[in-house]
């Protein structure tokens, strides 16, 4: 284990981990999204419920939370370290070789979004993870369901009716987009997935990830307070 210790702690390394669990994270930001959005749907909690009822009981996605939760840890305590390392090499947190055009403000404050965003996960895994697993949440029934399920959309319901929870959920988005908008690009360029054929469009996708899926989840806060 002396030679991997090593490989994690080295400038290389934290690069190299950095970017594999952002690509994980950015993956999974997709997927939380599509679930998050069936918030929307007009049906009482319906979707919602049994969507996360699913989330919660299917032994594959229990098993890759897990995988989830540690990359979250992993990726935040690197970027701080790999961010503090470079603020003292260069005085300034920096650690890709070339920027997005656009996205140089957020390089230089990539430890401090992410330190924001990590405070925001935990908040609001406490909010709505954990009182969904031990939590006192009353349970409801569907016809589209054989037994009672706990209903988790009356739990976000009312947090959304509060506007400063909304604007506090936004303001994160934001922040999150000012993360994507960096790291996304970083993330390919560190494992050497760059090439000036495929460079424009690693570089416009990142830009309309970035844009869009943060968006999307700050429409849903505001949607359901405005409803």
């Amino acid at each position: 284990m002396g030679w991997f210790s090593k490989f994690l702690t080295s400038s290389i390394g934290q690069k190299i981990v950095m970017a594999l669990t952002g690509i994980f994270l950015t993956l999974f930001l997709l997927v939380h999204l599509l679930g998050n959005l069936q918030l929307l749907a007009d049906d009482g909690g319906e979707a919602f419920n049994t969507y996360a009822y699913f989330m919660t009981h299917n032994p594959v996605i229990k098993t890759t939370s897990y995988l989830l939760y540690a990359f979250i840890l992993l990726h935040a305590i690197q970027g701080i370290l790999l961010w503090r390392n470079n603020r003292e090499a260069r005085g300034e947190a920096r650690y890709a070789v070339e920027h997005v055009r656009g996205s140089e403000r957020a390089a230089r404050n990539m430890g401090w979004l992410g330190i924001i965003i990590f405070i925001f996960i935990v908040l609001h895994m406490y909010q709505y993870w954990f009182q969904m697993h031990w939590g006192n949440l009353v349970f409801v029934e569907y016809d589209s369901t054989t037994h009672p399920i706990k209903d988790l959309y009356s739990l976000v319901a009312q947090s959304y009716e509060q506007l400063g929870f909304v604007l506090f959920y936004v303001i994160s988005m934001v922040v999150v987009g000012y993360h994507l908008w960096h790291g996304f690009w970083s993330a390919f360029q560190t494992l050497g997935l760059n090439h000036t054929k495929y460079t424009p469009l690693i570089k416009t996708v990142g830009a309309a990830y970035a844009i869009l899926v943060p968006a999307l989840f700050a429409l849903i806060p505001v949607a359901m307070y405005l409803r």
